[in-house]
Order: C-alpha cells, then structure tokens, then sequence
C-alpha cells in the first residue's frame, strides 16, 4: 500500500469520508506523579468528541468539539469539587485539525490493523506563571499525546466511507490549572480507551445529560472552521479573566 492508500484509511477510520458526524467515547483515569511519591490515582475520565470531516484542496479539515469529565476515582460520580476546588471540565470548542496527507505510522494485528499517532507538544503558556502563580509551573506548556486506532484489516481496501473502530489514549502533561499546584515538580498522566459510536445516542446517558444540561452544543460537531482552538489552558484563563477571577464551572 502506498502512504496515501494508508492516510485515507485512516481518515475512514478516524472519521467518516462522507462528511457524516462521528462520535469517539472514552473511558479511563488519571494519575498523579512527583519526585519521591508513589502514583496515585486522583480522576476518573471520561469523554466525547463530535466531528465531521470536511474535504478540502489537497486535504480534509476535521471539525470537532471535545467534551471530558473528570470522575470520582472510587464512585464514578462527575466530581464539581476537588480539595476545597472547583473542577473545570473540559469544554474544548473548537478541537479543529488540518490534514494534508502525512505518513500515518501503521502495524498490522492479524485481522486488525493499529494507526498510531505520537505528537510531543511545547509552544508558550497560555498561563505564564508571573501572571498565574498557582496555576502554571512553566512558560512553556510541554505534554505528549499518545494516540493509537484500532480498525479491522479489512479498511485497508474497503471503500466505505467509515469502518468501525476502537482507540486508546496515553497523555502526559502538567497539573491542571485548577488543582493550583504552582510550581511543585511532577504532573498527570491521563491512561484512556474507547470507541467510534455508532451515533451520540449511544454515548451513556450519564454523559449525554451532563453535555445536555451545561453546553447541549456538544453533542455535534461544528458546521465550519473557526480558529483558534480551546484547550483546558485558554478555558481556564478565559474562565479567571472574564470572571473576575472565579473558575468555578
């Protein structure tokens, strides 16, 4: 297969080539490290992204919105707060991509086939840390994202639009903003997996009330590219500037 056979079997396995919406549900936890500590798990995690596929010259644009929630680790209840802290969930709108085809690193299962995407992150805080002392521990935002597609082999010469899949997703970053840990050495790593659903209505009900209930929005993906991205860093500044400080959700 040449590259280009392989980047649009991705795309068929990410999203759907026929611009129809995709739901991706997640399910995992995350844990906390520090020098001379034991990892500990702090969150349960849980999420959503809604996208539609948007073929352009030379490419697609992937259009998505992202909905996650951090859980109790014991219960599994939507925890509002953590340590006397308002949790700030995440409510990333837009999560938008730009694709022009790229070599999409491919390993063959016997009757699956596993798409793997590493993308290490650094670029300059949305929180410097003269400005946001308790909720950045670096001008420089740095995380590694850990992404891999499972489809089943048959993708790899199919010629619909979208084929069923499962993922899993590793993530290493920093504290988030809300726990307020300053500038205490350590960090988060988020260990995920989950599935292309067959629509959002499959999505649990837990999930789909939440999103109902706070940004109903969510439950589909963008009608057009909008920029810049919202991650939980610009969410949260926008949260403790536009609301004289409260992050409270």
């Amino acid at each position: 297969m040449t590259p280009a056979d392989v980047f649009q079997a991705f795309a068929r396995t990410r999203a759907s080539l026929d611009g129809a919406e995709v739901t991706y549900w997640w399910s995992g936890d995350v844990y906390a490290w520090a020098p001379d500590e034991p990892y500990r798990k702090v969150f349960g995690f849980e999420g959503v992204n809604v996208s539609r596929l948007v073929t352009t010259d030379g490419g697609y644009e992937l259009l998505t919105r992202e909905a996650a929630f951090y859980l109790d680790p014991d219960t599994r209840d939507v925890m509002e707060i953590w340590e006397k802290k308002p949790v700030v969930h995440v409510w990333n709108d837009p999560a938008n991509q730009r694709w022009r085809p790229f070599p999409v690193p491919l390993t063959r299962l016997g009757e699956q086939v596993c798409f793997s995407l590493e993308i290490p992150l650094a670029y300059p805080s949305p929180l410097p840390v003269e400005r946001f002392p308790a909720n950045s521990a670096d001008d420089t935002y740095r995380a590694l994202e850990l992404f891999q597609f499972f489809a089943p082999a048959s993708v790899l010469g199919t010629d619909a639009p979208s084929v069923p899949a499962t993922m899993s997703w590793t993530r290493m970053s920093p504290w988030l903003p809300w726990m307020e840990q300053g500038q205490r050495p350590g960090g988060l790593t988020f260990h995920c997996r989950g599935r292309k659903m067959g629509s959002y209505a499959e999505v649990p009900e837990r999930t789909r009330a939440y999103i109902e209930a706070h940004h109903p929005e969510f439950a589909h993906a963008p009608e057009r590219w909008t920029e810049p991205n919202e991650t939980s860093w610009t969410y949260f500044r926008k949260l403790a500037e536009g609301g004289g400080g409260s992050v409270s959700p």
